[in-house]
């Protein structure tokens, strides 16, 4: 018999709040990028395809009956690499 994992209490929470973090900064990073006209098409060939895989990744957590955490730790990760990217780029 599989044993199901416990999860913290707060973890699902923690996810949303660091995904929330990771996604304003990157929000700002881009946005001035575009602004000062330095966005590459490379940097904009990658906020679609991002999306597209983290859905992807999301969604066959969400069909294999995963837990809600593991839904959302494709967008999260994908957030916090770009969030370490553009802050050195910066």
């Amino acid at each position: 018999m599989k044993r199901r994992t416990r999860t913290k209490p707060f973890a699902l929470a923690k996810m949303m709040t660091q995904l929330t973090a990771a996604s304003w900064e990157t929000i700002v990073h881009r946005s001035a990028l575009m602004a000062r006209g330095k966005c590459t098409p490379a940097e904009y060939r990658r906020m679609v395809i991002e999306k597209a895989a983290a859905a992807q990744a999301a969604s066959v957590a969400l069909l294999t009956g995963r837990r809600e955490s593991a839904v959302l730790a494709p967008f999260l990760k994908r957030a916090r690499a770009n969030a370490k990217r553009l802050r050195r780029k910066s």
